[in-house]
């Protein structure tokens, strides 16, 4: 069992398309004496908890117990970080540095000698020497999930020092450390394809056409005489030598009167009802007759007629039986499961792009959102119950992704602003608001005594108005220049660019990165010309001025070496752009791709954001007790939870 375990990650391991950056980075070092063994304090991270829209909720009674903790304690603002993207955010946090230091700049880096992106905070190595037999190939050497976030988390000298720490679902740390007491991960992990999330949704509708979508996949049912059959796929089997998926058959047994239907996966069996979930279903990939993937899903009964339709959940890598790395001790996960049941592995669950996709509608994805943080809210429970000294960090993202598909309901002036149904959606936040102020006052109830309660997030929101195209401008503005100008809206940046007369393109949120001679792979722009360059770029784009609005579209630029202190500057785009509160980068923009305009209105269900200037959005920080070391910002914010115990940064980390 122990070997087959061994093979099946590996296999994985060499399947995930994840990836980063790479090397280390100057260590943290302690201070301080060993921290007495009562000390307990214990944090919360609320993703997306902002600032403003928190105090008006407190002002209004609507968070008490936010009120309550904030009368003896501290409630205010918190600095987040730059960009304020949120695997930059928590790095800043974990670690007490900068980008430069831990060397997660975006969610998505580029590779300069590709012009390729990829993701940022970990890449998956395969074996490269194996031995082939017929028409399979058998690894010598087992691969390896490196995470690519670096720097030395702040738990890791709390451990050092005899502190017990408990970190669960900490973002930017997939694979986990391994350097807590327990740690479970969370943004980052990808599903058993290894990707972000991809749903399948299964349709007997004939007149479909299978197809990728943004974030998941369309595919024709098989339907005859009550009975319908699809097949369910995995990665690439490593084990063969030509490529081919790994998949699993299922049929749906369509009751012919009643709304029902009868799931059949493998041994597995599920009655659902339209309109119904089911709960996890565990899923096994046949790699060779003696090896198998684990994996899990979730099915959704959305209809039986006058089309059979069904929704399956990216499949996640199995807690009972994890094919790659997800928790500290790496059992831990399959006791969680235990006491708890099944859950989502996947780093951000709520299904945002099956609502962007029309798979989904409002209603639906809120009921998905709200099972994902159910999950999270029982496990809590269990995991504070179970504390008892040290540190113990506790992360909730359910209102982040709510707050990206619904924040326009705050913002009667968004260009998409529905008025029938977006006053129900602002309820819905705020009830989310309200929401995290019982979990506050649950912890208040059941944590130990004279435990230090932190809750803090990692950045504010905003309104998400206007999208500003950035490879665009740089084409208007004489910076880009295409093959074919008139293939410029939908075309891929790196199939019509001229790399040849291209001097600045944008890739990833904020990102805007120069053309540099001898640094990428075709660059033309001479090192010595560098920052005149980006000088001239920064004073462009504070120049620029949204027509619509009369307002800047940039408040701030953010160049690479005035920004950042660290070994990992080259990892880093020249000039993060900071945007006006209400404008961010165009999703097309972000992943390299050209449209025939610079400013337009944001339309998309994703009508809330954050990455803009950071001075902008900030998150908040509330304690039941004055923090030993204040903290301005989410750098220094671990900082303060070492002093808590007495330790302290080294005079010499970025983090000091």
């Amino acid at each position: 069992m122990a070997l087959m375990k061994s093979k099946s990650r590996d296999g994985l391991a060499r399947m995930v398309a994840l990836a980063a950056i790479s090397t280390a980075l100057a260590s943290l070092a302690l201070s301080c004496a060993k921290a007495p063994p009562e000390k307990q304090v214990i944090v919360l991270g609320f993703d997306g908890m902002d600032y403003e829209f928190t105090r008006r909720l407190m002002r209004q009674g609507r968070m008490p117990n936010f009120s309550k903790v904030a009368a003896v304690g501290v409630f205010g603002p918190l600095a987040t970080s730059v960009p304020p993207q949120s695997p930059v955010a928590w790095s800043d946090f974990m670690t007490g540095m900068d980008s430069g230091g831990h060397g997660i700049f975006d969610f998505v880096h580029r590779d300069p000698d590709t012009m390729q992106p990829y993701l940022s905070t970990s890449k998956t190595e395969g074996s490269e020497r194996a031995i082939e037999i017929g028409k399979y190939k058998f690894p010598l050497a087992g691969g390896e999930v490196k995470l690519l976030r670096h720097g030395t988390p702040f738990w890791e000298l709390l451990e050092d020092n005899g502190v017990e720490s408990h970190i669960y679902r900490m973002p930017a740390n997939f694979p986990p450390s391994g350097s807590a007491t327990i740690e479970l991960s969370g943004m980052g992990t990808p599903d058993i394809l290894g990707t972000p999330g991809t749903f399948s949704f299964y349709t007997s509708d004939i007149f479909v056409n299978e197809r990728q979508i943004s974030g998941g996949e369309i595919h024709a049912l098989d339907f005859w005489d009550n009975r319908a059959e699809g097949r369910l796929s995995g990665p690439e089997n490593p084990f063969l030598r030509r490529r081919q998926k790994l998949s699993v058959d299922f049929t749906l047994h369509v009751d012919p009167e009643a709304p029902v239907a009868k799931l059949v996966v493998g041994d597995e069996q599920r009655i659902l009802a339209v309109g119904e979930w089911s709960d996890w279903v565990p899923i096994e990939f046949e790699m060779i007759p003696t090896q198998v993937l684990p994996a899990m899903g979730r099915f959704y009964l959305k209809s039986l007629r006058p089309e059979v339709e069904l929704y399956v959940s990216p499949l996640q890598i199995d807690p009972m039986n994890p094919a790659l790395p997800i928790s500290t001790p790496e059992n831990f996960s399959k006791k969680l499961a235990r006491r708890t049941g099944r859950f989502y592995t996947q780093g951000m669950p709520e299904d945002t792009k099956a609502l962007t996709g029309g798979i989904f509608s409002h209603e639906e994805f809120l009921r998905q959102a709200k099972i994902t943080g159910d999950e999270i809210l029982d496990q809590y429970e269990f995991v504070l119950d179970d504390f008892d000294g040290g540190l113990l960090f506790y992360y909730f993202g359910n209102l982040d992704l709510i707050s990206h598909m619904m924040f326009r309901s705050t913002d009667p002036g968004h260009p998409a602003y529905d008025p029938e149904r977006d006053p129900e959606n602002l309820k819905v936040i705020e009830a989310t608001y309200e929401a995290f102020d019982r979990i506050v006052g649950y912890t208040l109830d059941n944590m130990p005594e004279n435990a230090k309660l932190v809750v803090m997030s990692d950045h504010g929101f905003a309104s998400w108005r206007r999208s500003f195209h950035l490879n665009n401008w740089l084409i208007e503005n004489g910076y880009m220049v295409v093959k074919n100008p008139d293939k410029v809206g939908g075309t891929n940046i790196y199939s019509n660019v001229d790399w040849s007369r291209t001097r600045a393109y944008g890739l990833g949120l904020n990102g805007l990165y120069l053309n540099i001679e001898g640094r990428e792979s075709k660059g033309i722009v001479p090192a010595s010309e560098r920052d005149e360059l980006i000088a001239e770029i920064s004073r462009k784009l504070l120049a620029e001025i949204d027509p619509k609005t009369g307002e800047p579209a940039v408040t701030r630029m953010y160049e690479l070496e005035e920004t950042y202190e660290g070994p990992y500057l080259g990892i880093g785009p020249d000039l993060q752009v900071g945007y006006n509160k209400g404008t961010r980068c165009s999703f097309q923009s972000a992943i390299g791709d050209l449209t025939d305009e610079v400013i337009s209105d944001n339309m998309d269900e994703w009508s809330g954001d954050h990455c803009m200037d950071h001075t902008k959005v900030p998150g908040i920080l509330l304690t039941n007790r004055e923090l030993v070391r204040p903290a301005r910002s989410l750098k220094e914010l671990g900082g303060s939870i070492l002093a808590e115990f007495g330790i302290g940064w080294s005079e010499t980390a970025a983090g000091g």
